[in-house]
């Protein structure tokens, strides 16, 4: 998977992120170009496993799900697939759902499907913890569309918990994450700051400002995370909101 690009916004509080991944594709429109293409790709790689999830959903076995993603991706990677969505390019989430909706409709022909392995695979993509993964989000199972909303909210979530941690390990803070990472997903009372404090050797009140200072960085790049998939960066407290409402 590649690293951070330009088009990757800073996240210092108050920041308006005016240059986006998705921006970045949309300015390209239908012309090839490094940038875009990379900001593409690197958006798939994040975001590939909410399409199996949906994919999935709509009856197909592991096996099919796993080719229909993939020659998903080789034809969005290959050709302008923005022709004809405009309702749906200012959120990469509904694109990209758009897009397999009408690939699955009309562009789908079993009988050309190649060989499995063979052919072109845009993405390396990791099929042997999908299943596993996708096995444990049907125990509550939904319709396709909101499992694939509940996917993007909980990748989303999981890769910005990853940025976390590796800002925390860079600064030397790697065991105070691991102890303090709880207070992001747990709900109240799941741990308290005093055991907290208690296994950390620290004093309550330095736990206390820690988990502060993890809960404000944390938000600070939740909302650049999605920031990367909108067009107009004004529209992520509505896309928060959609995405937290796929856990309702």
């Amino acid at each position: 998977m590649t690293t951070e690009h330009s088009s990757q916004p800073t996240t210092a509080p108050g920041d308006v992120f005016a240059t986006t991944h998705w921006t970045v594709v949309l300015a390209a429109g239908g012309h090839r170009s490094p940038q875009a293409d990379r900001a593409l790709e690197e958006l798939c790689r994040a975001y590939w496993f909410p399409l199996y999830a949906y994919i999935r959903r709509r009856g197909h076995t592991k096996e099919d799900a796993e080719d229909l993603t993939q020659a998903f991706f080789t034809k969005l990677l290959a050709k302008n697939f923005l022709a004809g969505l405009e309702s749906e390019k200012g959120k990469f989430r509904a694109f990209l759902l758009a897009s397999l909706k009408h690939f699955l409709a009309n562009e789908w022909d079993k009988s050309q499907r190649q060989k499995r392995g063979g052919g072109e695979t845009p993405l390396s993509l990791d099929w042997q913890t999908a299943d596993t993964q996708f096995q444990v989000a049907a125990t509550n199972a939904p319709g396709p569309d909101q499992a694939f909303d509940r996917e993007w909210a909980v990748t989303l979530l999981a890769k910005v918990i990853g940025r976390l941690q590796k800002e925390c390990e860079a600064e030397g803070k790697a065991k105070l994450f691991e102890q303090l990472k709880i207070f992001l997903t747990a709900g109240k009372g799941e741990l308290s700051h005093a055991e907290a404090a208690h296994q950390l050797g620290m004093d309550e009140t330095a736990v206390r400002v820690a988990v502060h200072r993890l809960r404000k960085r944390y938000r600070i790049l939740l909302r650049a995370e999605i920031a990367q998939t909108l067009a107009d960066p004004a529209m992520v407290d509505e896309e928060m909101r959609a995405l937290f409402g796929a856990f309702s």
